[in-house]
Parts: C-alpha cells; sequence; structure tokens
C-alpha cells in the first residue's frame, strides 16, 4: 500500500523516520524548483501559490525558482487547509516563524518542522485518539530540538500537536467521503 508525503502528491511505498529530509535532499540537490515544479508535488494550481506568496504566507521566489524553506512553508499549509481556517493557519505561522522577512526569529525552521512532524507520523504506535499518545509523539519528536528563546520547545510541542489532530481530521474527512461514495 502505498501513501503520499503529507501536504504533497509525492508518494512512497512507507514513511519512515528521515525519508522525508532525504526525499527533500534529492529534491533540492540542484538547488531551487518552479513553480510548476511546486504545483505538480503539491497537486496546488499555480495560481493559488502565487496568491499565497502574494498575501505574505510565503516569500517570493528567488529568480522563479522556490528554496527549500518555502516548499516547506507551501507543503505545510497544503496539509492543514483542509481541516483549519486559513486565518488560523495564518497565526500558526506567525507563531512559527515571525516576520515572514526575517529568519532570525523563527521558532523554527519550516524544513525542519516539516521534517520533525513526519518523523512523528512515521511512528506507528501514535494513537491519535489518545491525547497523552499524541503529547508523547509531539515531545518525541521536539527531542534534540535546540531553543532560540525561552519556551520555544513546548510551543513546539503544540504546534506539533496541532498539526498532527489537523492533518488527521483532514484524512478522516476524505476516508469519510471514499465511503459514502460507496453508497450510491
Amino acid at each position: 500500500m502505498s501513501t503520499t508525503f503529507p501536504g504533497t502528491t509525492i508518494e512512497a511505498h512507507s514513511i519512515e523516520k528521515g525519508s522525508s529530509k532525504m526525499l527533500f535532499d534529492g529534491i533540492f540537490a540542484a538547488g531551487g524548483i518552479t513553480l510548476s515544479q511546486v504545483s505538480v508535488m503539491t497537486g496546488l494550481e499555480p495560481y493559488l501559490i502565487q496568491n499565497w506568496v502574494k498575501r505574505g504566507f510565503v516569500t517570493s521566489p528567488v529568480k522563479r525558482l522556490y528554496s527549500r524553506e518555502q516548499f516547506a512553508r507551501i507543503v505545510i499549509i497544503n496539509m492543514l487547509r483542509e481541516a483549519l481556517q486559513i486565518e488560523r493557519i495564518c497565526g500558526l505561522i506567525h507563531v512559527i516563524g515571525g516576520v515572514l522577512e526575517d529568519t532570525e526569529d523563527d521558532l523554527i525552521s519550516d524544513d525542519e518542522l516539516y521534517h520533525r512532524y513526519v518523523d512523528m507520523i512515521s511512528d506507528t504506535s501514535v494513537n491519535i485518539s489518545s491525547d497523552s499518545s499524541v503529547m508523547q509523539a509531539a515531545e518525541r519528536a521536539a527531542d534534540g530540538f535546540e531553543e532560540r528563546a525561552p519556551g520555544a520547545r513546548k510551543k513546539l510541542v503544540r504546534i506539533l500537536q496541532v498539526m498532527l489532530y489537523a492533518h488527521s481530521a483532514s484524512r478522516l474527512r476524505h476516508t469519510a467521503e471514499e465511503i459514502l461514495l460507496t453508497l450510491w
């Protein structure tokens, strides 16, 4: 059974710890990627990605190429948008990244956050219906995180929990819709 990396259309036989980092390393081995490549890998229409840039959710591409960080941000937004209102996602992005153009105030890079999230969901022992299981998984995913400011690790754990619940809600909605379609 194949699956896709969260927020993307990129298929994988299985998602294992470190697999998203290896994927990104391959995608960005030659540098940035084009809007059409981002569109294909996320399933998003180019105009939507450009709108997110225009609205300040994602920084502008340099020489029409999207960086690893920009791609991670787009993938995170895409993953969360089915379960959370865009205003909520913007609030979450602000907590993660502060001022868009200033990386010095970032709680964590989007790239690192995405990889920590994928590593967290690769743990098959996580039980989404158990708050303590989700908390423990988020705590493990935050292991080794170096705080730039006091309380940053605690915020990271909470962000990872939000991401897991939102992504799970989206997946459950899709499953319910697929089952519903079998009824007629």
